[in-house]
């Protein structure tokens, strides 16, 4: 009997002052935020107007869209202006000799031209401007031609296609390039021919015969644009005959071939551009984001213990913001695993004691020679049942709890309503020693928290309970509420005997009890201020202790204060 008398007084003294550390306050959440953290990289500010990673993102690819624009806008310019321009070129250029022709090659009273002086008129005004000429009299039969004309005394001189491998290589280049390039914008065009005599199969110089000028455009055997224009040779409103001017093919192919090579070239550049924009962003962004993914497979796996995650700091973007954060994230795990660690084994501690004291209970029981010590012992075991009851029950709250704040929504709670209630049950239950429960509240009409009615509840009645458990006989319990800009408080008083100075905070931990003896054995688990403070802390409030003193100094009781932010209208 003796000895299991020991037994519970030392389970009893083991209850009020803790062997071991314990963990204070509230499991740390993956979602919270370090102290650590600077208002730079917390404020939204700076995401949402000084990103220097966006703007680096903006201003390279800005960059080379722009050069793209700008070379296809001048270069498409040039190509869709390029035949117009030559179409006019070459008709300005008959017009000047078809007036010329009519000038010093026609008489009044015949009809016909002058063949013997247009001939050297003509090659002589033609032969500059490498163009083809022809002449038609009125029935539409061909007069003249230069291409004869300059045959005539002039021998013809080609140059033969060098034998070097770059000349090779640049006309290859230059046939892929034609093909690939989509160089036949002249397709849809009607095929050139050769008339020969009678040169009214050509639609301008019909036009021209009835005194219009006439242009045409045709594509030769070899997809070369050629370019006509016939001009009527008139005096007086009389038609002589027929000047028709046309470009030699090639030579619009040549410049359009330069036109397309310019495209090309911008593109080059834009592409270079694009390419080492590219460079600079996986420098800037793809890298550090794989160093970031290979440190947090490093942590996944967790083979080498503690893992760092590279901060970055230098960089001052949001790579750098995300670094933190995963730093950030990566302590609060290894935080939260720790606690896990630490709870774990405080519960292994805590469930001891009572078993311990069960055992040998229950082993001394068959030991028990009256009915006194039997009865003492059945009453020792009862008391460790009720323990570890508790133990387990305010275990299992205390291990979901984290898991439900983080899942359960916030909702508006109307928290004078919510304290009115609390108090009227207890005013209505048996409450030990003839413990008084009195409510004074003065908050703004309809205060309204976000939280859950039945966690924050919780808060304020275990607040209560541990005010009730070290209140004296016939003493009073006071809740208070007042507001105070747009957070609530509240404190729940006692006339106890208080709280040493050195444990305001202690209090706090995990499984921390200290009770005067005889007061509700096995109905404490420590648990109920560290749950309180968990509950108040995941809803955006806090919790701490203080002492109550008289004007002399004198000793009136313990109080908890709970501040909660008030939800704005």
């Amino acid at each position: 009997m003796a000895s299991a008398t020991a037994i519970a007084r030392r389970d009893a003294t083991t209850e009020r002052t803790p062997t071991r550390p314990t963990f204070t306050g509230a499991l740390p959440r993956l979602g919270d935020r370090l102290p650590t953290r600077t208002a730079r990289q917390t404020g939204s500010a700076f995401h949402a107007r000084a990103s220097a990673l966006t703007r680096r993102i903006i201003f390279f690819n800005a960059a080379t869209l722009l050069v793209l624009i700008a070379g296809v806008v001048i270069v498409q310019a040039n190509r869709v202006g390029l035949v117009d321009e030559r179409l006019q070129g070459v008709k300005e250029q008959a017009l000047i000799v078809a007036s010329t022709l009519a000038e010093y090659t026609t008489n009044e009273g015949a009809r016909d031209l002058k063949i013997g002086e247009a001939e050297p008129l003509l090659r002589q005004l033609i032969e500059p401007t490498r163009l083809r000429a022809r002449l038609y009299a009125t029935d539409g039969r061909l007069s003249l031609d230069t291409r004869n004309l300059l045959a005539r005394n002039i021998v013809e001189t080609r140059e033969l296609p060098p034998l070097d491998t770059w000349s090779q290589i640049k006309g290859w280049w230059t046939r892929i390039f034609d093909g690939v390039m989509g160089v036949r914008p002249f397709a849809k065009l009607a095929p050139y021919f050769e008339a020969g005599i009678d040169g009214r199969v050509y639609s301008e110089v019909l036009s021209a015969l009835s005194g219009e000028v006439a242009t045409g455009e045709r594509v030769n055997d070899q997809n070369q644009l050629v370019l006509s224009v016939a001009v009527p040779i008139q005096r007086f409103r009389t038609v002589y005959g027929v000047l028709m001017v046309s470009t030699e093919g090639g030579d619009i192919d040549a410049i359009l071939r330069e036109e397309r090579t310019t495209l090309l070239e911008v593109f080059a550049v834009g592409l270079l551009a694009m390419i080492v924009s590219s460079l600079y962003l996986a420098r800037f962004v793809a890298r550090p984001v794989r160093r970031l993914a290979d440190a947090a497979d490093r942590v996944r796996r967790g083979r080498t213990g503690r893992e760092t995650i590279p901060l970055m700091d230098e960089r001052r973007d949001e790579i750098s913001d995300l670094a933190t954060s995963i730093s950030g994230m990566t302590r609060a795990l290894y935080d939260r695993i720790d606690a896990i660690e630490r709870f774990a084994a405080d519960v292994a501690h805590e469930l001891k004691n009572p078993l311990t004291s069960l055992k040998s209970a229950v082993e001394m029981f068959s030991r028990a020679k009256d009915d006194a010590s039997r009865a003492s012992l059945m009453q020792i075991v009862k008391n460790d049942v009720k323990r570890i009851d508790r133990l387990i029950s305010d275990i299992s709250d205390a291990s979901r709890l984290d898991a439900e704040l983080s899942r359960e929504h916030s909702e508006p709670v109307d928290i004078e309503r919510l304290l009115e209630t609390i108090v009227e049950i207890y005013r209505f239950s048996d409450v030990p020693r003839g413990v008084k429960i009195d409510l004074q509240t003065r908050l703004p009409r309809e205060a309204v928290v976000l939280g859950r009615d039945e966690r924050l509840g919780q808060v304020f009645r275990n607040l209560i309970d541990n005010a009730i458990s070290f209140s004296p006989e016939n003493g009073t319990v006071t809740v208070t509420g007042t507001s105070a800009g747009m957070r609530a408080r509240f404190t729940v008083d006692d006339e106890g005997p208080g709280i040493p100075p050195d444990n305001l905070e202690t209090i706090f931990q995990r499984f921390y009890t200290e009770r005067p003896p005889g007061h509700g054995f096995g109905n404490n688990s420590g648990l109920g201020l560290s749950i309180a403070r968990q509950i108040a802390s995941g809803f955006g409030g806090r919790i701490w202790a203080e002492n109550r003193h008289a004007a002399d100094g004198r000793m009136l009781g313990a109080r908890f204060v709970v501040e909660l932010p008030l939800a704005r209208a």
